[in-house]
């Protein structure tokens, strides 16, 4: 069954399935976990997705899930997009599905991208640069966005600082440069019907992100990654205003609980009116629900 805007409380567009169901945990990405276990003080073990279906259940909170497609700038295998589609289907009353393909795949991820899309279900799509050692609009990547953009999607891409990495020799060789938000400006510009979510509060280069969510009409932000007392003034400030309509509820679950989260951001400053809009009616309308 679909889901029932009127019977959920909250849109959460950023949980990410890290572990299979059957498959275990790949040993390159057990270095990255415990290194951002560290750094965001959350617990070591990762749940199952099934897991993850229940606690949204339970909270009254429908969300976004996906994994990262990262086998190419990290080497670590990636937990199946068909594995996240097909337990998504089953619990399409709380669960969306969406999809990461490495964008080094170039073509043969566009045909990984529309199998998805036509015969699984899947609702976007998610590209994180640092993690995949890409910069956003490189064209090798231009094939999978083509599909995105046709099927008129949206396409979350992690912005700013990256947990993962951090603390670890050399960052683990990822590169923060390719979190830079404005990199993803000529995505916005060569593919405006796809529906562009910049990820996190984008920390060092926050104010890039407003600059383009005010600019462009295919960007929006999502809240995810910080605890809203860690969020900067003007994100605050445009969210109440400006951008009242282009932000969006997301806690970068498993290392951000939502009920922590949305505890946080009742003591911040955002408006009581605007918090409807942030929480559930604002991604309703970006993924399509209403």
């Amino acid at each position: 069954m679909p889901i029932d805007l009127s019977k959920i409380r909250a849109i959460d567009v950023h949980v990410h399935a890290e572990v299979s169901c059957h498959d275990p945990e790949d040993p390159v990405m057990g270095k990255y976990f415990d290194a951002a276990s560290a750094y965001f003080k959350a617990p070591r073990e990762r749940p199952k997705m099934p897991e993850i279906i229940e606690l949204y259940r339970e909270t009254q909170i429908a969300f976004c899930m996906f994994t990262v497609d990262c086998e190419s700038g990290m080497g670590a295998k990636r937990v199946s997009n068909y594995e996240v589609a097909e337990l998504a289907a089953k619990n399409d009353d709380i669960c969306i599905a969406f999809a990461s393909i490495d964008p080094h795949k170039g073509k043969y991820g566009a045909r990984e991208a529309i199998d998805l899309i036509e015969n699984y279900g899947v609702k976007g799509f998610k590209f994180h640069g640092i993690a995949q050692n890409a910069h956003p609009a490189d064209p090798m990547g231009y094939p999978i966005y083509e599909v995105i953009n046709e099927y008129k999607l949206p396409a979350i891409f992690h912005t700013g600082h990256s947990g993962m990495g951090t603390g670890m020799r050399g960052g683990g060789g990822m590169r923060l440069k390719y979190g830079q938000p404005i990199l993803i400006d000529d995505v916005a510009v060569d593919f405006p019907d796809m529906k562009i979510i910049l990820a996190h509060p984008s920390w060092p280069w926050v104010d890039e992100s407003l600059s383009m969510a005010l600019h462009k009409t295919n960007v929006f932000i999502d809240l995810s990654g910080w605890s809203p007392k860690y969020f900067p003034k003007q994100l605050i400030q445009y969210a109440n205003t400006q951008l009242k309509h282009k932000m969006l509820f997301g806690t970068d679950f498993p290392l951000i609980h939502p009920d922590k989260w949305m505890a946080a951001a009742a003591e911040v400053g955002f408006r009581d009116d605007v918090m409807p809009g942030i929480m559930k009616d604002n991604a309703a309308r970006v993924l399509g629900l209403v």
